[in-house]
């Protein structure tokens, strides 16, 4: 039998739907869903899309652009007054300019409406007059929807998985601090305000470390401890796991108790409000993947990701919609994970980016489509960086990428002043994508970070990206 709390929630789901159906029959929108983990592009990936609407471009892959029935995209008053907004405009403005620079990430969740209008494709469509679509970007960090199966799993539960987790490697290496605390607790401690928010801090720190570029994990929740936001110092946040069984019982008035009561609290306060106030409402979603970083940190870097791809993918309500689904369960009818970054590679190994993306998802992908769900990857980047250059050195020929390094990059003892142009040799991708698994590039891939290219006609230089809006929107503009 139902509990009374899963009623709640499905009246919530199907009031929140309801809502939405009703204003689509009035104007026509599309949510689209854009998150990634951190450093994997959202904030470029958004204002250059949005850019691109605006002022158009070279696109040829998006047919209603490139064919000229998109006629007008003009921004709108953002339609929820509950949200931040998208700041389009000073992300635009950071990356123009002689003093340009790539804007700061994505720490909180924001939205941006941009409406379209376009002549149909269809006769019939095209007799009735011109369509208009509301399209409304919804960006949020990739760190949040790791936190979605904690609303089916316990304190206690979490505790053991993570616990356990962190007593391999590479994890293990990062967690002293913590794991010495951790020693030294005990569940049936006393309650103790400071102790908790100790360990909370020590936990965190393994966090952290855990993300870094060396070790580039992927699969670290609670997602709030390294993107707090306006909950920085809250009691939501000074929880951490203890060493229990996944069936453990706590006592009221302990220390294991107060751990516990502030995880459920961190899930009911957080967690649930965003599943249902924004992720249960998207249509389309993209997924960024920064999949290099993990690419050259190694095999396990590569496993976790795999692992925190494929957990993504299953928080997603995903398969083809119907006038009823629309109503009462909306779905996700298209998932795009794009690789980003692939400025930083030769042409020549950006399908294979994209082939070893398609491998990590595989498993996934599979399980999406017998949905009905449309699902696809892509290698892309939404503002290329670097032009493609040959070298000869020491009698051979390297293809190569050319750009203005960041000031302050380094390659070897080479310091780079953020003004002059370099070529880098970046490394291969192999031609068969499993190799790639293996932890065979660890260490092997040179990047470098490189400055924000001028824009030409008021649009900036891709790799992918039309094709990446015909996959995400060409079906609307029908």
């Amino acid at each position: 039998m139902a509990s009374f709390s899963s009623i709640i929630d499905g009246t919530r789901l199907a009031a929140g739907n309801l809502a939405d159906f009703a204003t689509g029959l009035v104007s026509p929108s599309l949510r689209l869903g854009v998150t990634g983990l951190s450093r994997a592009g959202k904030t470029v990936f958004i204002t250059a899309v949005v850019n691109a609407l605006l002022k158009g471009g070279r696109f040829p892959a998006f047919e209603a652009l490139s064919g000229g029935r998109i006629t007008r995209c003009y921004l709108e008053p953002q339609p929820d007054d509950t949200l931040p907004r998208f700041e389009f405009e000073s992300h635009a403005n950071a990356l123009s300019g002689d003093n340009r620079h790539w804007p700061e990430s994505t720490r909180r969740i924001s939205q941006l409406r941009i409406t379209v209008e376009y002549v149909p494709s269809g006769l019939l469509a095209r007799t009735l007059g011109g369509g208009r679509l509301h399209i409304d970007i919804v960006d949020y960090p990739g760190e949040w929807l790791l936190d979605l199966p904690l609303l089916r799993t316990s304190y206690a539960e979490w505790s053991a998985a993570t616990v356990r987790a962190s007593r391999s490697a590479p994890r293990r290496a990062h967690a002293a601090a913590w794991h010495d605390m951790l020693a030294a607790l005990a569940p049936s401690m006393p309650a103790d305000e400071a102790m908790a928010i100790k360990a909370a801090g020590l936990f965190t720190a393994y966090l952290a470390r855990c993300r870094a570029d060396d070790v580039a994990l992927s699969s670290l929740p609670p997602g709030r401890f390294l993107m707090p936001g306006d909950y920085q110092g809250s009691p939501l946040l000074a929880f951490a796991p203890l060493d229990i069984a996944p069936d453990a019982v706590l006592q009221k008035g302990t220390l294991g108790a107060l751990m516990e009561r502030r995880y459920q609290s961190y899930v009911a306060t957080i967690v649930k409000p965003f599943f249902f106030d924004h992720f249960a409402r998207l249509d389309r979603q993209v997924i960024l993947v920064d999949a290099l970083s993990a690419l050259n940190a190694g095999a396990f870097a590569v496993r976790d990701l795999e692992q925190t791809l494929t957990a993504i993918l299953a928080c997603f309500r995903q398969g083809a919609n119907s006038p009823l689904s629309a109503l009462f369960g909306r779905r996700i009818d298209r998932v795009l994970f794009a690789a980003t970054k692939a400025d930083l590679l030769h042409h020549t190994s950006h399908d294979r980016l994209e082939n070893i993306l398609r491998l990590l998802v595989a498993q996934a992908m599979d399980r999406a489509s017998c949905q009905g769900a449309g699902i696809d990857v892509a290698a892309l980047s939404a503002i290329r960086a670097t032009r493609e250059a040959r070298v000869r050195q020491k009698g051979e020929t390297l293809d190569c990428i050319a750009g203005i390094p960041l000031g302050g990059e380094t390659i070897g003892e080479t310091y780079f002043d953020g003004h002059t142009e370099a070529a880098v040799f970046p490394g291969d991708l192999p031609k068969d994508a499993n190799k790639a698994l293996d932890g065979s590039l660890e260490g092997k891939l040179r990047f470098l970070r490189f400055r924000p290219p001028a824009a030409r006609d008021g649009a900036w230089p891709h790799i992918r990206l039309d094709r990446t809006l015909e996959f995400l929107l060409g079906d609307r503009f029908k």
